[in-house]
């Protein structure tokens, strides 16, 4: 039985419609190159060419994602990033239940932007959760000076992506209180013996997964039902995603058996989201998200 919904709409709109203290987690990966994600260049993105998306060259034979120019936003851009933000949070803060976890993708140049942000809101910051992968972003020799300095790199390969963690504050005296009143204040352990950890080993998306989901940012579905599984302590609840784009969040939850409702303001998006979600969380039966051993993989063979 179906137990998601998928919207339409932008999600700051959705979020003022709703409940207080009606969501008791949210898994997402939000926008951090706003000018990226805005209709014009969205539609430059689907062209495959123009605008301010990177198109990276192939590597070893290895065709790249697109990415954001993080590297251009300018002061006035990081400004308005940590509004967004904090806009966000705010919203949020109402809807969340008391005790309920944020769990945020980030990109490490802009992490601080959010987390400060998101306390500004009034969220609690909690230890990052770190997704260890071989990423392609960094690394770069100078641009157009390759062979005069070709033992410099701009910046270091990337080789992790912080998924930020966020709680609102218990409105009871302990986390257990907490718990047994609204079911949230702490994360779902892999099972008895091992708490939920703070490294994440993952492989890129898989090309299987692409071919279902068309998304420049598609994260893989055995590193999200691992996040999203932690997300309700007792395994019960609502994961909210609110930058659903194809999906993967919302079809992890499926996959989890989690009640999730997920809000995409591109239609385009929102229309692969609509036929994805069902596929992506048929993927790996019998993976819930209560293992997280998976070990290190070139992303060449991804």
């Amino acid at each position: 039985m179906k137990t998601y919904r998928i919207i339409h709409d932008d999600c700051f709109n959705w979020l003022k419609t709703q409940p207080a203290n009606s969501i008791h987690a949210v898994c997402t990966d939000p926008p951090y190159g706003l000018a990226e994600f805005s209709e014009k260049e969205l539609h430059k993105l689907r062209k495959g060419k123009g605008g301010t998306w990177r198109m990276p060259p192939e590597i070893g034979g290895c065709r790249r994602d697109p990415l954001p120019r993080f590297t251009t936003l300018t002061n006035d851009q990081k400004n308005q990033i940590r509004i967004f933000f904090q806009e966000w949070g705010q919203h949020l803060m109402r809807v969340i239940v008391p005790g309920g976890h944020v769990c945020a993708a980030g990109t490490p140049a802009l992490q601080y932007l959010v987390q400060g942000a998101m306390a500004d809101a009034g969220f609690e910051i909690r230890p990052a959760i770190l997704r260890l992968y071989n990423g392609f972003r960094g690394g770069d020799r100078p641009k157009n000076a390759e062979k005069e300095y070709p033992e410099v790199c701009v910046t270091p390969r990337s080789a992790y992506e912080p998924w930020m963690l966020f709680r609102k504050a218990i409105s009871e005296k302990t986390v257990a209180q907490n718990l047994k009143k609204w079911g949230t204040g702490g994360l779902r352990r892999l099972n008895a013996e091992k708490p939920f950890p703070e490294i994440l080993h993952s492989s890129r998306t898989p090309e299987a997964e692409k071919k279902i989901a068309a998304h420049p940012c598609l994260k893989p579905q055995k590193l999200m039902r691992v996040l999203v599984r932690a997300l309700l302590p007792l395994g019960q609840g609502i994961v909210a995603d609110t930058f659903m784009g194809a999906g993967s969040a919302i079809a992890a939850a499926e996959a989890v058996s989690y009640v999730s409702v997920g809000i995409e303001i591109d239609r385009t998006y929102y229309e692969a989201a609509s036929a994805a979600v069902p596929l992506l969380a048929d993927l790996y039966p019998g993976f819930s998200g209560d293992c997280a051993d998976e070990a290190p993989q070139d992303s060449r063979r991804a």
